[in-house]
């Protein structure tokens, strides 16, 4: 391997120029490996440096590493050149089609329970109603207390409420157990006459196919001068022929007991069997019928309105209540609430509805 000065000029104006015809990657690639490659001519120069005395280094090293350098720079530069070359040419012949529709990505849904807060709100703003709402974490007086619930009343106990640890000093703090402290809350801030609705979420500790620890309730309530169960009764049965966009839904009202609703009634909603599913109107009375209670209702008690600081004597009211879920349930052929909370997208995908295109009642009550 020749390292004679006039040799290697010439080594290195021949490289340079290979270099600079080189129309492509590969090409320029194969003439770098022939350089400075492990068998590259460079590469061999620069072994010979290892024999020499420090003398003879010292002449005829630095033409080498000129060599070296010089020959890394074209590359370099040319590499440059080529890859701006085949981008260019890329963009040039490459285009995109704006006018073709784009793909739709992932989607998400609204969820059933949602989806069914919402009717609900739309069909009680259409009755007059307005939405008020209270806090989760409630104290015993507002959940229980305030809605004339003794003591000794089994919703109060350990297995039925989820308490939390007491603190010296402060009131007893639970997980509200129906949006009822909001009814309470209302009455003690608003003047009447109060037409509300009470959404949001409750916590029971009950758990089974129709039970969960954690679910949805949404709460009604009237205060206002001469009000009757006849109010009620129709407020109900207009709301529910809204919400199941039936005109043949038949209500049955059974006496029943609530401590802060007095008198109370449990209501029944009237369905027929079709196909061994539960079809929400018609008489429960009816071959192939049957009841379904989705309602607790009745007239305010007289405690619990003195309880809120208004006179009985001028102001009466009626409230009711129903599971958020269970509704969806009747309404949308579920048959199991717990599939609600188990964030399966499987189950989501079927019973979710689109962002886009969700079902509406948007012509109102009586549409």
């Amino acid at each position: 391997m020749t390292n004679d000065m006039s040799e290697i000029a010439n080594l290195k104006a021949g490289l340079i120029a290979d270099i600079e015809a080189a129309d492509t990657l590969e090409a320029l690639e194969a003439l770098r490996v022939g350089a400075m490659g492990k068998s590259g001519v460079i590469t061999g120069l620069l072994k010979t440096l290892g024999p020499m005395s420090p003398e003879e280094r010292m002449e005829k090293g630095p033409p080498i590493q000129d060599l070296r350098e010089s020959v890394t720079a074209a590359l370099a530069e040319k590499k440059g050149a080529l890859e701006q070359a085949a981008l260019d040419a890329k963009l040039a012949s490459e285009k995109v089609d704006m006018t073709l529709p784009a793909d739709h990505g992932a989607q998400g849904s609204v969820h059933p329970v949602s989806q069914v807060m919402d009717e609900l709100a739309e069909i009680f703003a259409d009755l007059g109603f307005s939405v008020a709402t209270g806090p989760e974490i409630e104290d015993d007086w507002h959940n229980f207390t305030a809605l004339n619930i003794p003591e000794t009343h089994p919703a109060r106990a350990m297995h039925d409420t989820f308490y939390f640890p007491d603190e010296e000093g402060q009131k007893k703090m639970l997980l509200r157990t129906h949006t009822s402290p909001v009814q309470i809350r209302t009455m003690m801030t608003q003047e009447p006459p109060i037409r509300i609705i009470a959404p949001g979420r409750v916590y029971r500790s009950d758990s089974d196919a129709t039970h969960t620890p954690m679910f949805h309730q949404i709460e009604g309530l009237v205060i206002d001068k001469g009000i009757t169960l006849g109010h009620l009764k129709w407020t109900l049965e207009t709301f529910l022929k809204a919400f199941f966009e039936r005109e043949d839904i038949i209500l049955r009202l059974r006496p029943s007991y609530f401590p802060f609703t007095e008198p109370s009634v449990e209501v029944d909603v009237g369905y027929t069997l079709t196909n061994g599913q539960r079809v929400i109107g018609g008489d429960g009375d009816a071959p192939g019928g049957g009841w379904l209670e989705v309602l607790g209702s009745g007239m305010v008690n007289r405690r619990v309105i003195e309880a809120c600081g208004l006179d009985p004597d001028e102001w009466q009211g009626f409230a009711f209540g129903t599971g958020v879920d269970r509704l969806a349930m009747l309404k949308y052929g579920m048959n199991d609430l717990r599939a609600f909370f188990d964030g399966d997208l499987r189950w989501l995908k079927h019973y979710g509805f689109s962002a886009l295109d969700v079902p509406t009642l948007s012509g109102g009550v009586g549409a």
